[in-house]
């Protein structure tokens, strides 16, 4: 349907038949919903009805303005919109700015009270059960968090404490809400100069005692007396007897002892809780407890009717037993007066029995003066409390009272109510008038009387002189008046005669009030008596005379009660007490004050509150109960009205809308109408452009009035030119949609023609290719067949040819298998007759040869017989001997010759015939083996011959086995065939049943890759996950720490302040030159730089009057130090009589020494150095004990020498650093000085060609030595150092050889888990698929639990090592705050004592530049003074290079290093550290400032770690770079130290550019319009009405990236690291985020369609700037991602549940609360956009349910990133740098 015809239809409304008018109108789309009801342009009830009901149950919004009122709706349900993110969101700003709320409210008053100096009041009303105490609950916590307290005493925290208090004793439950105040009250909250909480006050006003004795049904009594019987079992609480809260009278009546969802025993405990916050002690506390337990037990106490006119109570009652034990009173005294009373006339007294029904209504009306004085003392008690003895310079009021009330049956409570209600109207009713006179006079509007309800008559009717309450005390004072009778005062003096009291119809005890709100009938039954509140006076002075001591107190009017918090009164008068003047009259003058009805006490009170009301500026909240019956976001628009009315805001809305409601201002309505103009008519004036379009829209001229910045509407104008607006741009839409439709339909033409040519293109082509393909197939077809028949004959010739040839084979195989098996078998037998043979003819040769060789022994041993017999013949004759003797002496000589030859033949052959027995037992042994061997090859040539034959036979039988097997081959052949063919058959089907398999093992394969993959991913994810939760661990540590530094840095500011307070408070002399003594350790001295106030004021005094002033000290403090240094002396007495019993020793053996010089010479040297040191030290200790007694010469305070006091403390650490550091540094001199010495001593042989000053100084320095032992000393010394360095790298060798073991076991440990996942991969290969799936699933289960095994163990070192580190920063913070107070000073050069012997001086050659800058010590102040504290950094910054002062400051350590200074050391980075706090200190707001010391202390930290020494911070030196590394120190505390510092400075940092960009932000990204005309402007109404702030000109998008290039440009001329830079700039964004996300989710008028395109160009702004400075990978576009991600939701669709996953999946960066918050505040600016619908919202939070996100809502913008500060080395050599002369730093030389 068209948009024209839309509009078409005629509607029809009937008149009302009684005032003959149209109905209301109805407001267009865009205003439905508005913050501000006055921002309506139809004022009615039926639109404001409707604007309340759609902001609460479609956007969930409970708050609304109606210009001056702040309307709060009681959602009944917990809404997350009070947390510290809101009120910091709603802290210093306007209250038309934000959405509607509470907090707005509290800071619009908080605002007022600052800039006008003017006390300022909230007033909280409403119906009981609509949040009035809520409300007042958060407007104090607002106050309480914003202001903070100006002392120690959290004074917010005790105001806040009041209320679980209050609650206790003044809430009850009722039908209509739970926790109902049944007692109206203003609190004064005080505020000193600066405004911070200082105390507070509190009136209350009209207690419900009645609620005390009587609860209508469904109703409970006031929540202490159920908290009390939940609670007693408790220990604490046997003694007051109590129970079940059924048990008593006063706790049961109402039926509903329990309230679901409270826990009446943790309340108890609260309200404990904070009566001790308060100060009230633990048995105040318990006194209270007895009086109200005394009040339930007498609520028991019965009576028994003697007669009509008399009564008694049973004898020994336990409840009146009870209550008398309590209450400390006589039993028999209170149960005679409860059952008669005393009666006084002029003459005499008597007393009378009173009736059963007398007699419990007086037990009743006791138990509620009880409570009520209870009440009231516990009240006076909390005020004390909230006292303070400052000075209160300002307040705010909150008052939480009571709202119009009527029911079925009223009574006087109502009464009052209302008349309370009618004066609030009234001054509520002038208010709003006197502003909106104050609004047209302002704009110059002319100024006509509006008439508005006045219900001074109303007021005049109830308290003017014979008014119902004059009547009614009159009444009182009659001995015999009754109700009846003052029912009929009324009706005689008012009936007929005022037109607000009437008559009903059908009563004479009643009356009807016409009030502002509604008509009420008030029934006079009651009336008399609860005015009176009449209490037997008897029954007081029974408890007046109570042994219990806090009992009179209740009942002291005159006196003050003892205070249990021993506080100071407060010096106001509880209002529901009537202040009284202590007077020196009568007893009757006290009676009569006591006589005071109920009435007059309340109206006195009322004037009062009316008096500080009026002298305030008050700031109203109405609170609205929606229904009845306690349903969340229920909206029942009977009872709504009714609220409405009887609150005033819809009289607020009728003093509107008789003048002119809608104010736009000009630029406003330029904007929101610009469509409406025409060019020409844009004018350079916009007011002008204005006056000019309105005269031609609006002819009516009394329709409008032009102001000086606002035109002023009258009632519906808004809504006529919103019409006017909508036609034009409807028609310009209808326009456009003409256009574009015809456009559309001629391009649809144009491709469905274009598509029907296309389509017959392609069917004559398929036609074409259809017929070309059939003559391809024809021809293809003969071709086909000519192949196929030559392919069918040629493979039957292949057949036949291949089954001849086969047979042919088998033929041939067979005959030549024959041929071959009969050659071989006639081969096999010729070899085995060849060793038959062989073997026979052996054995016949062997038997031959054997017989032969026995007949020629047999004949050789008969002719040997024969020889030897005719040998022994010859030797028996004589001639024979003879002949043998001739010659026999030659013959012995020759013999003797031969046997010396032959002894030594014989030797020869001996050794020959060893060597031969040896060859032949080898032989013997060869030849036993070989005849073994030949033995079994015997055996087996046997056994082969039984063989033979056996092998013969079964030959034959094989024979006949081969016979078959042919027979049976043939068969097998045959059947061979056959199987062939089938299993060739079998084999095709395999190979396709093969392929089938192969394709579904790749499939699987594929799929278990892909698995594989996925789980890879999956555990990467997991990894990737771990890691960066491991990240947010350790950011959430360094978080945690660098909290913690910012904290300890606040303490220690806050502790300089308050020393300075108190400095300039007590007038103390400024503490002169204080002494640190040289001695100190490195460890105390680690945190000196927490006394940066002390150490930098007490400069000028140090160089001024350096000895004028002394620190005084205490008696004691003396005797302590004289008794010390005593002690020292007779230390060091005994050390001077041991060396001077070695130097007799050294005499007596000085002979023995010249054997051994190198070792006496030594220790002789040893003990002269030792013995000096010793004299140096005792005169150290001299002038420490003359500075002393020169301290306690000069006037002494005693708070500076008290033992906690500062100067105490330094004193006693330097004697304690004395006793432990002396042995140590005499110890370390003396053995430098030996190595010195020795050190210069082996240099002098090498300087032979020295001049002759040189050689002669050298032999001055060697006669100094008494002998060449000195040499060998330091010859041994040297020694020992080098086996030292030595044992050192031997045990890094071994280090590194561990660390390579350890590495290349990983390594080994690696390798072995490679191999095994190889084998496990084959295995699973081999597997089927399921079976492979599941083995890799199981594989990867056991790699996961073994990492995840691995990783908790690791989490675990981690873990121990994070609380290693807690424990140890704990143990830092416990120090610092130790030293806190101490201040460690220089040693001025007075001081410093000469060491007596000096090492040996040797010239050096002039040497080129070290890097080095020497200073003298006294100098050290002068060169902190130029190069820190008066230094201008933005010239430092443009004209020097960056880093400057870092690099000077580095240079010079490295020089006290190379001198090994340790004390010059200390105190030079002391002061730095010291001085660079204080200029941040004083100049901490200027951002060059701070960013000039966060980059010089980055470089200055970065210097020490590159020139250290350490190895991980020297890969990127030079190797001169390298030599300039520190040799002495180890500087690594310090380096910390300067972390720290640099942590504070960065954290400094970030504050300064939050304060610069804060008030752009929103301006910036929110409110300016980038692109113009996109957003549309909304009528306003009174929002902006307050001017809190005064119009800073508007700041631009443009404005902020100023601001942004001036920062970088700043950072950059500083030398600032690169990372650093990227961390700040990801925190500058993160602020602009999170700001920019806040002031949207809290902003209706800004969430918008325009308003997120607005949004998302800003942002892409944003990135081009990061993108042009090279700044995209700092990681601040990803802060930015829940902005981006909001102006995406603001412009999607949000209509379907495709829409809502696009939602959910899109907006990951955003919380579900922060989605549905901007869903619930999405407004259409232009009618053609939609509303969120509910269910679409509900379809959001159904789908995000399962989400776990944060439950804020807002984001912390104060949050700030851990910083890091990785390392960046300078390639910048320290020889190279010039020092300016501009500086002032003359006095440092180069070295």
């Amino acid at each position: 349907m068209a948009a024209s015809e839309l509009y078409t239809k005629d509607l029809e409304y009937r008149l009302d038949p009684k005032t003959k008018e149209l109905p209301h109108l109805r407001n267009p789309d865009i205003l439905v919903g508005e913050n501000d009801l006055t921002a309506l342009s139809y004022l009615h009830e039926p639109a404001v009805l409707h604007n309340l009901r759609v902001r609460f149950i479609d956007s969930k919004l409970i708050y609304t303005y109606c210009g001056i009122v702040l309307v709060a709706i009681n959602p009944y349900e917990q809404l997350p919109i009070y947390g510290e993110d809101i009120i910091n969101a709603y802290s210093g700003q306007n209250m038309g700015d934000m959405d509607p709320h509470i907090f707005a409210v509290a800071e619009e008053a908080y605002k007022q009270m600052a800039r006008d100096e003017r006390n300022q009041s909230i007033i909280v009303s409403g119906e009981s059960g609509a949040g009035k105490t809520v409300s007042a609950k958060y407007a104090m916590r607002y106050f309480a968090t914003v202001s903070g307290s100006a002392s120690e005493a959290n004074v917010e925290e005790k105001v806040l404490a009041s209320n679980p208090i209050m609650e206790s004793i003044g809430n009850a439950k009722t039908t209509r809400n739970d926790n109902s105040s049944r007692f109206g009250k203003y609190i004064e909250i005080g505020f000193d100069k600066r405004y911070r909480i200082i105390g507070a006050n509190m009136r209350t006003y009209l207690l419900e005692k009645s609620r005390v004795v009587f609860q209508a049904e469904e109703e409970r009594n006031y929540h202490i007396f159920y908290q009390l019987c939940a609670s007693a079992k408790l220990p604490e609480f046997n003694m007051l007897r109590l129970g079940n809260a059924n048990n008593f009278n006063y706790t049961k009546q109402g039926g509903s002892p329990m309230i679901e969802g409270v826990d009446d025993a943790k309340e108890m405990a609260h309200t404990r809780q904070a009566c001790t916050l308060l100060g009230i002690s633990d048995s105040y506390q318990m006194g209270i407890f007895r009086i109200l337990a005394g009040i339930l037990h007498l609520g028991n106490v019965g009576f028994t009717s003697r007669d009509s006119d008399s009564c008694t109570i049973p004898p020994k009652h336990e409840p009146l037993s009870i209550f008398c034990d309590l209450m400390g009173v006589d039993y028999d005294e209170m149960c005679h007066w409860l059952c008669h009373r005393k009666l006084a006339t002029a003459t005499e007294t008597y007393i009378k029995p009173i009736s059963k029904l007398q007699a419990t209504n007086a037990r009743d009306a006791l138990a509620k003066h009880i409570y009520a004085k209870l009440f009231n003392w516990i009240v006076d008690h909390v005020n004390q409390a909230l006292h303070s003895a400052v000075k209160q310079h300002s307040f705010i009021g909150v008052l939480d009272i009571y709202g119009f009330e009527t029911f079925e049956i009223n009574s006087f409570e109502q009464f009052c109510i209302n008349y309370a209600n009618e004066k609030l109207q009234q001054q509520f009713n002038m208010h709003v008038f006197k502003l909106e006179q104050e609004e047209y006079m302002k704009e110059q509007i002319p100024w006509t009387l509006i008439d508005f309800y006045d219900n001074q008559p109303c007021i005049n009717l109830i308290e003017s002189k014979l008014g119902i309450l004059d009547l009614l005390d009159e009444e009182c004072k009659m001995p015999k008046g009754t109700d009846d009778t003052w029912a009929q005062k009324l009706y005689n003096t008012h009936l007929n005669k005022c037109a607000l009291f009437e008559k009903p119809r059908l009563s004479n005890k009643a009356f009807i009030i016409q009030h502002f709100a509604d008509k009420v009938e008030y029934q006079c039954e009651g009336f008399l008596e609860k005015n009176k509140d009449t209490v037997f006076e008897e029954q007081i002075k029974v408890l007046k005379s109570s042994k219990f001591k806090m009992l009179p107190e209740l009942f002291q009017d005159d006196e003050k009660a003892i205070s249990p918090t021993s506080a100071t009164s407060s010096g106001r008068t509880p209002l529901t007490r009537t202040p009284s003047k202590p007077t020196k009259g009568r007893p009757g003058q006290m009676a009569k004050e006591h006589k005071k009805t109920v009435g007059h006490q309340f109206r006195n009170s009322l004037h009062l509150l009316m008096e500080t009301l009026n002298a305030t500026t008050p700031h109203y909240v109405r609170c609205i109960k929606p229904n009845d019956f306690k349903f969340p976001f229920t909206f029942d628009e009977k009872r709504a009205v009714q609220q409405l009315r009887a609150c005033g805001v819809l009289e607020t809305i009728r003093i509107s809308a008789a003048g002119f409601p809608s104010r736009w201002t000009y630029q406003e309505f330029f904007s929101r109408y610009r469509v409406l103009m025409k060019q020409k008519d844009v004018l350079s004036d916009r007011k002008q452009t204005c006056k000019n379009v309105l005269e031609k829209l609006i002819l009516d001229k009394d329709k409008y009035q032009f102001g000086k910045t606002k035109i002023f509407f009258r009632a519906g104008q808004v809504a006529y030119l919103e019409k006017l607006r909508a036609d034009k741009l409807r028609a310009a839409c209808i326009r456009i949609q003409k256009t574009i439709r015809g456009w559309l339909l001629r391009k649809k033409y144009l491709r469905m023609r274009k598509a029907a040519i296309t389509v017959q293109r392609y069917v004559r082509g398929h036609q074409a290719r259809c017929y070309a393909k059939f003559l391809r197939r024809t021809k293809a077809a003969t071709i086909i067949q000519k192949y196929w028949r030559m392919y069918t004959v040629r493979r039957r010739y292949k057949i036949r040819r291949t089954a001849t040839i086969v047979l042919q084979s088998y033929l041939r195989g067979y005959l030549a298998r024959n041929r071959y098996r009969k050659i071989l078998r006639e081969h096999k037998a010729v070899i085995i007759q060849k060793w038959v043979r062989g073997w026979l003819a052996r054995t016949y040769y062997k038997r031959s040869m054997h017989a032969i060789i026995y007949l020629q022994c047999c004949f050789r041993r008969m002719m040997a017989k024969r020889e030897l017999k005719k040998l022994k013949i010859e030797a028996r004759s004589v001639e024979r001997y003879k002949k043998l003797h001739i010659g026999m002496e030659n013959k012995i000589m020759q013999l003797q010759r031969k046997v010396d030859e032959q002894n030594k033949d014989y030797k020869c052959l001996m050794e020959k015939l060893t060597n031969l027995e040896g060859i032949y037992n080898t032989e013997t042994e060869k030849l036993r083996s070989d005849l073994e061997r030949l033995q079994l090859s015997e055996e087996e040539a046997r056994i082969a011959t039984g063989r033979v034959l056996s092998l013969q036979e079964e030959i034959a039988k094989l024979r006949k086995d081969l016979e078959q097997t042919q027979s049976e081959k043939k068969s097998i052949e045959e059947r061979a065939d056959r199987y062939k063919q089938e299993t060739e058959q079998l084999v095709s089907d395999l190979k396709e049943e093969n392929s089938l398999l192969k394709q579904e093992k790749e499939a699987l394969n594929h799929l278990i890759v892909e698995q594989a993959k996925e789980m890879t991913e999956t555990m990467e994810k997991k990894l990737v996950e771990e890691t960066k939760q491991l990240e947010l661990d350790l950011n959430d540590e360094r978080l945690r720490y660098q909290n913690l530094l910012n904290e300890f840095s606040r303490l220690e500011e806050r502790y300089d302040d308050l020393k300075e307070e108190m400095t300039l408070m007590v007038n103390v002399p400024k503490p002169g030159h204080k002494r640190t003594d040289s001695t100190h350790s490195s460890n105390e001295s680690e945190y000196t730089f927490s006394s940066e106030i002390a150490e930098t004021e007490d400069i000028p005094s140090r160089t001024e009057e350096p000895s004028e002033k002394k620190v005084p000290l205490d008696m004691s403090l003396f005797l302590k130090l004289q008794k010390r240094v005593t002690e020292l002396e007779q230390e060091k007495q005994v050390m001077q009589d041991e060396l001077d019993r070695k130097e007799e020793q050294v005499l007596r053996s000085k002979a023995k020494e010249e054997e051994r010089p190198q070792i006496r010479g030594a220790e002789l040297e040893y003990e002269s150095l030792k013995r000096q040191e010793l004299e140096s030290e005792n005169k150290k200790l001299k002038n420490e004990l003359n500075e002393l007694r020169k301290a306690l010469s000069e006037k002494s305070a005693p708070e500076m020498t008290a033992p906690g006091a500062p100067a105490y403390r330094v004193l006693m650490e330097q004697l304690t650093s004395v006793s432990e550091e002396l042995d140590v540094r005499k110890e370390e001199v003396l053995i430098l000085r030996s190595q010195l010495v020795s050190q210069k001593e082996a240099i002098q042989p090498k300087d032979d060609k020295n001049t002759m000053t040189d050689s002669t100084i050298l032999l001055e320095d060697v006669q100094k030595m008494k002998d060449k032992g000195e040499i060998a000393q330091a010859y041994i010394g040297l020694k020992e150092t080098n086996r030292l360095l030595e044992s050192q790298l031997q045990s890094q060798k071994r280090s590194h050889e561990n660390e390579a073991e350890a590495l290349r076991g990983e390594i080994q440990s690696l390798k072995e888990e490679n191999n095994r996942q190889q084998q496990l991969l084959a295995q699973n290969l081999q597997l089927p698929p399921e079976a492979r799936i599941e083995a890799s699933l199981q594989h990867e289960i056991t790699r996961l639990t073994n990492e995840n095994l691995d990783l908790m163990e690791q989490l675990e070192k981690q873990d121990k090592t994070v609380r290693k580190l807690k424990k140890q920063l704990k143990v830092f913070a416990k120090k610092i705050g130790e030293l806190e107070v101490g201040q460690v000073e220089n040693i001025s050069p007075g001081q410093i004592i000469d060491e007596p012997i000096r090492p040996v001086n040797i010239p050096r050659k002039e040497k080129d530049f070290q890097g080095m800058l020497e200073y003298k010590k006294e100098d050290e102040q002068k060169l902190v003074k130029n190069l820190i504290l008066e230094l201008k950094p933005r010239g430092v910054a443009v004209n020097l290079i960056p880093g400057l002062p870092a690099y000077i400051l580095f240079m010079c350590v490295r020089h006290a290093d190379y001198l090994n200074d340790d004390q010059k050391v200390r105190s030079l980075l002391t002061s730095t550290i010291n001085s660079i706090k204080k200029v941040l200190k004083k100049r901490g707001d200027d951002f060059e400032t701070v960013s000039f010391w966060l980059s010089n202390t980055c470089r200055f930290l970065h210097c020490l770690k590159q020139y250290s020494g350490e190895e991980g911070f020297m890969k990127h030196n030079t190797s001169r770079q390298n030599e300039h590394c520190l040799t002495n120190f180890d500087l690594a505390e310090y380096r910390q130290v300067l972390s720290d510092l640099a942590i504070q400075i960065y954290q400094q940092l970030v504050r300064v550019l939050e304060n610069i960009l804060q008030p752009m932000i929103v301006s910036g990204m929110l409110e300016h319009e980038t692109i113009q005309g996109v957003s549309g402007v909304k009528p306003t109404g009174l929002r902006k009405r307050t001017s809190s702030i005064a119009d800073e000109g508007t700041y631009t998008l443009d404005s902020i990236l100023r601001q942004l290039n001036s920062f970088h440009s700043v950072m950059c001329q500083h030398g600032m690291d690169p990372e650093l830079i990227k961390q700040v700039v990801k925190q500058m964004f993160y602020i602009v985020g999170a700001v920019t996300l806040n002031n949207l989710l809290l902003r209706k008028d800004m969430c918008s369609w325009s308003k997120g395109m607005q949004i998302r160009y800003n942002v892409s702004q944003l990135e081009e700037w990061l993108r042009d400075k090279n700044l995209m990978n700092s990681g601040a576009k990803e802060t930015l991602e829940p902005l981006i991600q909001a102006a995406q939701l603001l412009q999607v669709k949000k209509k379907t549940d495709d829409d809502a996953e696009a939602i959910c999946s899109m907006c990951n960066a955003l919380t579900t609360a922060q989605i549905v918050k901007v869903l619930n505040l999405y407004t259409p600016v232009n009618e053609f956009e939609e509303r969120v619908s509910v269910s679409f919202i509900r379809t959001i939070q159904m789908r995000l349910r399962d989400r776990k996100d944060s439950p804020q809502l807002l984001m912390d913008a104060k949050h700030i990133f851990p910083v890091t500060f990785p390392f960046n080395p300078s390639s910048l050599a320290l020889e190279t740098i010039q020092i300016p002369a501009s500086l002032g730093l003359g006095f440092i030389s180069r070295v």
